[in-house]
Formats: structure tokens, C-alpha cells, sequence
């Protein structure tokens, strides 16, 4: 699931509702970095955290 984000989808993270909506800016051998709406850019390791998709860029 995590290697088809792609640059401007928007997520959430399961555990951390209170960061908000965020837009993956990278995909990178599984790290991937998210703009949060209330916690600004994190990287985050796709093995262990399965984001929540919520639309894709163009829907």
C-alpha cells in the first residue's frame, strides 16, 4: 500500500488524528514525507505506519 503514494495525494495518519489532512510531498524507498496540516512536514516509515489514504490529486 505505502509504494503507491505518490506526490500530491492527500493522507491521514491513523494514530495521530489531531496532525490533520496531509499532503505526501515524497516516496522514497518506503520513507514517506507528508506536509500535516497541524504538525507541518513529517517523514514517516511506511513500515510501520499504514496512512490512510484519503483522495488523490486530480479527483
Amino acid at each position: 500500500m505505502m509504494s503507491l503514494l505518490e506526490p500530491g495525494m492527500f493522507v491521514r495518519h491513523p494514530e495521530q488524528p489531531e496532525w490533520g489532512l496531509g499532503q505526501v510531498q515524497s516516496n522514497i524507498g518506503g520513507r514517506v514525507t507528508v506536509n500535516f496540516e497541524h504538525a507541518g512536514k513529517v517523514v514517516i516509515d511506511g513500515r510501520h505506519v499504514a496512512l490512510k489514504v484519503e483522495w488523490r490529486a486530480g479527483e
